[in-house]
């Protein structure tokens, strides 16, 4: 429990830092000193698991002691939670071209590296094409569903998947326009 409660408020406290960041000049720039870009993705990102520890927290706390009531649907919005938090991730890691990457070829002449990033994006595009085409049935699926316990529309939820591959095919092409000048 002692564990659990550390590594979350090391997670709470460096999220919180990353949204601070972005109104907080001091802290820009000591993300800029340390070659950390933020941006909005990083942003959202970082408070989706600001929010994400709320949940967590609270059924921990009502878990462990009697001060607060236990809430059943705090399981239920802590997995809703996660689940935007690693498709968020995924967003971002696939913008920055840091999500897929495998250093498992040889550094190359520039023209060879550009050649094996677009051999590579294009695995990352059917997959990507993938979650576009299944995500969208998923969201069907669940067009008249609530969720069970806090009666959520569970589109918001499904969404998360087509969205995501959505916007990793605008991130490949992006990708591969700046992959064929080379």
């Amino acid at each position: 429990y002692l564990m659990f409660c550390t590594m979350a408020s090391l997670a709470v406290s460096s999220a919180l830092w990353m949204t601070a960041t972005s109104a907080n000049p001091i802290g820009v720039q000591i993300a800029r000193d340390f070659k950390v870009d933020i941006d909005f993705g990083k942003w959202l990102l970082a408070a989706s698991v600001a929010i994400l520890i709320f949940p967590v927290s609270l059924q921990i706390f009502s878990r462990y002691t009697e001060l607060i009531p236990s809430y059943i649907w705090t399981e239920e919005m802590a997995r809703f939670f996660f689940i935007w938090s690693i498709m968020l991730g995924a967003m971002v890691g696939i913008r920055d071209g840091a999500h897929f990457d495998v250093d498992l070829w040889p550094e190359l002449e520039p023209r060879a590296n550009a050649l094996l990033k677009i051999l590579s994006g294009v695995f990352v595009l059917a997959f990507a094409l993938f979650f576009v085409w299944y995500g969208i049935k998923f969201v069907q699926f669940g067009w008249s569903q609530s969720s069970e316990l806090a009666e959520l529309p569970m589109p918001y939820i499904f969404v998360a998947w087509p969205l995501t591959g959505f916007t990793w095919v605008l991130f490949l092409g992006e990708a591969f326009i700046a992959n064929l000048r080379v």
